[in-house]
C-alpha cells in the first residue's frame, strides 16, 4: 500500500489522518502533517442488525460452491426461459417475491427483473437461486462447430514472418 501524501510504500500499519479536511491513509512520517483519527469500529452487517431486532427470520441461504473449478473459470449458458423457470419454481414452493428475497438476501426488484428476463443474473445470484429453488438454471457452454467449408483442406503454408525468422536463425548458426 502506498502513502496518499508522499507516494512511498507504507511499512507497517497505515494511519488514518485528517489533513485539511480530507481523511487519508498515510505513512508514519506523513501522519504528523494532520490529526490522527481513531480506527473505525467494524459495523455488523444489515442482516445481523435485523436479526438482532427480530425483524428477519434466520433462514438465510449460504451458498458454498463444491465445484472443482471456481465459477469465474467455468463457461456456462443460461437455460432458455430462465425467468419462467424461476417463477414456476418459486410458485411451486408457495413463496412470494419478498419471502424468496429474504431467503437468499436479494432485493425484490432484482428477483422481479430476473423473472421478467429484463436482466441476466450474475453467477452468485444464479447459485443462490439454484440452491434455494432446487432448479438448474445453467448448462455447460458448447463451442460452436466449425462448418467443413471453413476448415483448411490443404496444409497451411508458412507466413512471411516465419520465413524471415528461419533465415535469421540460419545466418546466426
Amino acid at each position: 500500500m502506498q502513502c496518499e501524501v508522499c507516494g512511498r510504500e507504507i511499512v507497517g500499519k497505515p494511519r488514518r489522518v485528517l489533513i485539511e479536511g480530507s481523511v487519508m491513509l498515510v505513512c508514519s512520517e506523513c501522519s504528523r502533517l494532520g490529526s490522527v483519527l481513531p480506527e473505525p469500529k467494524p459495523q455488523p452487517s444489515r442482516i445481523v442488525q435485523k436479526l438482532a431486532r427480530g425483524r428477519v427470520k434466520p433462514t438465510i441461504v449460504r451458498v458454498k460452491s463444491k465445484l472443482r473449478k471456481p465459477m469465474d473459470e467455468q463457461e456456462f449458458d443460461l437455460v432458455e426461459g430462465y425467468g419462467l423457470v424461476v417463477k414456476r419454481a418459486r410458485e411451486r414452493l408457495n413463496l412470494s417475491h419478498e419471502d424468496l428475497g429474504r431467503m437468499i438476501g436479494e432485493k425484490v426488484s432484482v428477483l422481479k427483473k430476473v423473472e421478467g428476463e429484463k436482466i441476466f443474473p450474475d453467477r452468485r445470484l444464479i447459485a443462490k437461486l439454484e440452491h434455494a429453488l432446487k432448479v438448474k438454471l445453467t448448462v455447460p457452454a458448447e463451442e460452436p462447430k466449425i462448418p467443413k467449408s471453413f476448415q483448411a483442406t490443404r496444409p497451411i503454408e508458412p507466413t512471411l514472418g516465419e520465413v524471415a525468422q528461419l533465415k535469421f536463425r540460419k545466418r546466426r548458426s
